[in-house]
């Protein structure tokens, strides 16, 4: 494989940014994650990570160099992504739980395949146009989509799912989508397209390289957005373009050996963890959180 990768993170008028994103690849696939961790809950920078290392480790531990089904992983991994943030809550007694959004492509051949919780997208951009976007799981969106009335009225950053709540989270497979040469597949936070519109962010990724176009873009947002802003994070990548792949944003997956994986994405979480998570601890570790926010809530009462 080749693709031209560029990412960027930029804190806005937050406190933190908790948003966290990387790449990881073997000689034949690639993995592409990003993660907004959800202010409102404690620790939201952590859950973002456990989620990437989380995907990340499974993803070392599966792609052998290809993974064998990429709709079973990207499903079983976000799943193992939010038992591991529900085990650290449990771990640490915590009444609120951490949270994060997750985005995540895999890549194996001329395909493309990616999962997502929450409202951190991904789009696809073909020859100057969109070809597909995430669609978020908030109430605004999905509203939109039925068409009903009064939008103004809905919050657009009020998710009905995400990693880390003490619910299962709800995310959508799409794929795999056959990719030609030139497609350009960019991971964000909201931070961005809630500043900039899908008809800027589809122009600017048509009109130049990656490695040009992602820096804009960010620049753009955190104009927009101003002092109170968001954070803004953006990893994207150009599958196979010979023409600008010599630049020093060029991955090619040909020139590392059977069994090598390489990520950008910082180690620790261990096979042994991911090993022993099965449903039924996972509903003990809910069922203890609910009942700890229960009692407090009863003794507030």
């Amino acid at each position: 494989m080749k693709f031209s990768v560029f990412q960027i993170s930029r804190k806005g008028g937050r406190e933190k940014n908790e948003d966290r994103m990387g790449y990881c690849y073997t000689r034949e696939s690639g993995l592409f994650v990003l993660a907004d961790g959800m202010g409102g809950h404690p620790e939201g920078e952590v859950a973002a990570q456990l989620a990437l290392q989380t995907v990340s480790a499974l993803y070392q531990r599966e792609a052998k160099p290809t993974v064998r089904d990429p709709i079973e992983f990207l499903s079983l991994a976000l799943m193992a992504a939010h038992h591991q943030i529900i085990r650290y809550a449990g771990e640490k007694g915590m009444l609120d739980t951490p949270r994060t959004t997750l985005v995540a492509a895999l890549l194996q051949g001329t395909s493309a395949t990616w999962v997502h919780c929450g409202d951190s997208r991904l789009y696809v951009v073909r020859g100057g146009e969109l070809l597909t976007r995430t669609r978020d799981h908030s109430y605004l969106e999905q509203q939109g989509a039925a068409g009903a009335p009064a939008l103004e009225r809905i919050n657009r950053n009020i998710l009905f799912t995400c990693l880390g709540s003490p619910t299962k989270p709800v995310f959508d497979v799409t794929g795999p989508v056959t990719l030609q040469e030139g497609d350009k597949l960019l991971l964000c936070s909201d931070g961005l397209w809630s500043s900039v519109g899908d008809v800027d962010i589809v122009r600017e990724l048509s009109a130049k390289p990656v490695a040009d176009a992602v820096p804009d873009l960010v620049e753009q947002a955190l104009r927009t957005g101003g002092p109170t802003g968001d954070n803004v994070t953006i990893i994207a990548l150009e599958w196979e373009t010979p023409d600008t792949f010599e630049s020093t944003h060029g991955v090619s997956t040909d020139s590392i050996s059977d069994g090598v994986f390489a990520s950008t994405i910082q180690a620790g979480v261990l096979d042994t963890l991911i090993d022993d998570l099965d449903d039924a601890a996972i509903e003990r570790s809910i069922a203890e959180i609910n009942e700890a926010i229960r009692r407090s809530a009863a003794k507030k009462g």
